[in-house]
């Protein structure tokens, strides 16, 4: 028993958990590119919040850019506004006053934290006369702005869409409000147009188009889920430099990303070895309490044998 007492003791401390950093989460970045990433956004799975993912993503080196992805397309997203929950993306085939190209359509996903914001959107290379153009029985064009078609539309690029230099502004749409269809699509073909832009703010020059601020604003909505956690840990996560995250493994759960490799359930600053709620996802807590009650129990069971063939009770020394 003397000679099996070490080997039992060296099988123990080999499932007891050593404060080791969880290997099923992936390093969360707290910037993707020229844009700081704040809960409920993150750069890929495992960060921010799994209502924004696989919605969005931080591409590799070199681009590191982040992404906005639909059933239909991949949009950069260029800026962010967390004060007022809303996102600018700007779409490749989105035209410019320096680039005008073909485009069908601008998607969104149903079920995904996005919604259409409050952009202007000006559909180009239409069938005359837009003026009757219509959506579910509804005229969209809204004369009062035609003016912004022509200032528009003495951008030289408009070759681009297949017309003639100053074309004449009756193939141009002013669609504001817009809204998208029941497929959360904006379809330029369906409206019988070539293309669309699309202007978050004409800036201080409404009648200079290569002054206007191109995009499209999208509004982005917190669940319930993003609203227990931004209130009860994200916070604390982000001011003790840490990254809010989530397992990938243990039922989308809490996870502070800390910049010195440790994951953590509350925040970085928190981190000691005593911290009853670091690093260990459920998965893993099972598997070495299984294992330490099973030597735990092989112990007892070889103490009691060998007093018993000794002479002695160990249960009386107790």
């Amino acid at each position: 028993m003397e000679n099996a007492l070490p080997f039992i003791f060296i099988l123990i401390s080999l499932f007891v958990p050593q404060c080791t950093v969880a290997t099923d989460h992936p390093s969360c970045l707290s910037s993707c590119g020229s844009l700081r990433l704040k809960y409920p956004f993150g750069s890929g799975s495992g960060c921010g919040s799994p209502r924004f993912h696989p919605y969005v993503t931080c591409s590799a080196e070199p681009s590191n850019q982040l992404l906005l992805t639909t059933h239909a397309g991949t949009y950069p997203i260029t800026s962010i506004s967390y004060t007022t929950s809303t996102i600018t993306i700007t779409p490749p085939c989105m035209s410019t006053c320096t680039s005008m190209q073909q485009s069908s359509k601008l998607s969104l996903d149903w079920a995904s934290p996005f919604q259409l914001g409050p952009s202007t959107f000006l559909m180009l290379s239409c069938t005359p006369p837009t003026s009757s153009l219509c959506i579910k029985g509804s005229l969209v064009c809204d004369p009062s702005s035609s003016h912004l078609c022509t200032s528009f539309y003495t951008c030289p690029s408009v070759i681009g869409l297949g017309l003639p230099l100053f074309p004449p502004t009756n193939t141009c749409c002013v669609y504001s409000p817009a809204n998208l269809n029941s497929e959360d699509e904006l379809d330029v073909k369906s409206m019988e147009c070539g293309g669309y832009t699309s202007v978050v703010s004409l800036t201080d020059y409404p009648t200079d188009p290569t002054r206007w601020e191109y995009g499209v604003l999208l509004k982005y909505t917190h669940g319930a889920f993003d609203h227990y956690y931004i209130d009860n840990k994200c916070n604390g996560c982000e001011e003790s430099g840490g990254v809010c995250g989530y397992s990938t493994v243990d039922n989308d759960s809490f996870v502070c990303v800390c910049n010195n490799g440790v994951n953590t359930t509350t925040q970085c600053s928190n981190f000691s070895d005593q911290d009853e709620s670091i690093f260990w996802s459920s998965a893993q807590l099972h598997t070495w309490k299984s294992w330490l009650g099973i030597l735990a129990g092989y112990l007892l069971f070889s103490i009691a044998t060998y007093s018993e063939i000794g002479g002695e009770s160990f249960w009386v020394g107790l």
